[in-house]
């Protein structure tokens, strides 16, 4: 109990945390963060994969991006996106391995 006092949990440190896994409490961001866990996908592609349009795979990602979980890529016109860095590569990664373990 005594470290738990010692290293408390600040207030907005646990909001943003709070806010990640909110974000990947829907299916459809957790589609996108699987599919690009493959590959660095632009909107169309992901929509195309999803099966979703276009405006409302760009509305997911807006969201992910404000919370640093995907990231962007300009190539001409084009906007590329990919997961942000490797921990939240690695968050996905082991939720499914959790999910996985028996």
């Amino acid at each position: 109990m005594r470290s738990v006092r010692e290293h408390p949990l600040a207030d907005a440190l646990a909001l943003q945390v709070a806010e990640i896994f909110k974000a990947l409490s829907d299916p459809t961001r957790v589609r996108i963060l699987h599919a690009l866990s493959h590959a660095e996908l632009c909107v169309g592609d992901l929509a195309a994969v999803l099966e979703m349009t276009e405006s409302a795979v760009s509305h997911q990602l807006r969201l992910l991006r404000g919370l640093r979980v995907v990231r962007a890529r300009r190539d001409g016109k084009q906007v590329y996106y990919t997961l942000d860095d490797e921990h939240v590569t690695r968050l996905f990664q082991l939720s499914l391995e959790h999910l996985g373990h028996e």
